[in-house]
């Protein structure tokens, strides 16, 4: 099997559980931290897993550039989150 093949497999895995996974989840902690609530330890513990996973698949990133773009805005996503929520509890 080519590098191109076992990416796109990995792709395709890391793609669904974005969609399926990670995004409702984010969507959720944003609403969250918008609201002005703080992050519990489950919270915190998947941004740190997103985080760990990110630095991993630098990699793969680096193989296809098209999805710099689509990687970058997740980051911030999470970067907004993780702002909001120091914001919050510094507040609280």
């Amino acid at each position: 099997m080519t590098d191109d093949k076992n990416d796109d497999g990995l792709i395709f895995v890391l793609m669904e559980r974005f969609e399926k996974f990670r995004l409702p989840r984010a969507i959720s902690l944003k609403e969250k931290v918008d609201g002005g609530a703080v992050l519990d330890d489950y919270d915190v513990a998947f941004l740190e897993e997103v985080f760990s996973d990110s630095n991993k698949i630098k990699p793969l990133l680096d193989r296809h550039p098209e999805y710099q773009e689509l990687a970058t805005r997740v980051i911030t996503l999470y970067g907004e989150i993780t702002e909001k929520a120091l914001e919050n509890e510094k507040s609280s």
